[in-house]
């Protein structure tokens, strides 16, 4: 991925960064509804996403400002052939740091295939990266195979990246747009399975992670923007 960016001028601009742009640019999915949802909120977070990281009390991350958002950032792990791709990569800072989150836009749709089935069919390359993702998750062995898979990558990813801009704390957060939350409980078992701490009921910081402070959070989309729809860039 290029290390160029040029400032979008409307959320129709995110839609060719997509891996699949026709695919998945739909009125109601998580792609054109994190777009449209974002770009609304220009030039500061998404109201819910501040509330969320409000509500911890901690120095590093209240009064977070938002210096860029960058949709579909791609992060190189070991392993496999692709790099992981997060919805939006958010840089921001306080009066104390900086800090990076890692947005994954979710409406119904899956945290995608779990571990088990990753090992399953996976090459010697895609091993070396699960393997990879759970040393770097502090894992003290392999994770269950009912864990989904996306929440590794994502999670690592947001951490590489803060360590490349040496900001102290990395954030993924799950930006839900459905009503009903689904798949939470998918979420809430990843963090239990790295014996995270709570620190709201919407925010874990993971353990054993060397360096940068690594958390894990899920924020509950305004469902508006399920209803907005924007023209397609195609």
């Amino acid at each position: 991925m290029k290390r160029i960016f040029v400032p979008t001028q409307s959320g129709t601009d995110w839609q060719r960064l997509l891996g699949k742009p026709k695919l998945h640019w739909k009125m109601g999915r998580s792609a054109m509804s994190v777009a449209a949802c974002w770009e609304a909120a220009n030039p500061n977070l998404p109201p819910e996403v501040a509330q969320v990281l409000e509500a911890s009390k901690d120095r590093e991350l209240e009064g977070l400002e938002l210096l860029a958002a960058i949709p579909e950032w791609e992060v190189d792990l070991p392993g496999g052939q692709r790099p992981s791709q997060t919805d939006v990569l958010v840089l921001a800072r306080n009066s104390n740091n900086l800090a990076i989150l890692g947005v994954e836009a979710k409406v119904d749709e899956t945290f995608g295939p779990t571990i088990g089935e990753k090992r399953a069919e996976s090459s010697t390359g895609q091993l070396e990266r699960l393997k990879y993702l759970e040393r770097e998750l502090g894992c003290a062995g392999p994770l269950p195979n009912t864990i989904r898979y996306q929440l590794l990558h994502r999670s690592v990813s947001a951490l590489l990246t803060a360590r490349a801009f040496h900001a102290p704390v990395a954030v993924m957060l799950v930006h839900s747009f459905c009503p009903a939350s689904t798949w939470r409980e998918d979420f809430a078992a990843f963090c239990t399975e790295l014996s995270c701490k709570p620190l709201t009921a919407d925010l874990f910081e993971v353990p054993n992670v060397s360096g940068q402070r690594l958390l894990l959070g899920w924020c509950k989309g305004n469902a508006r923007y399920l209803g907005v729809e924007l023209p397609s860039a195609l």
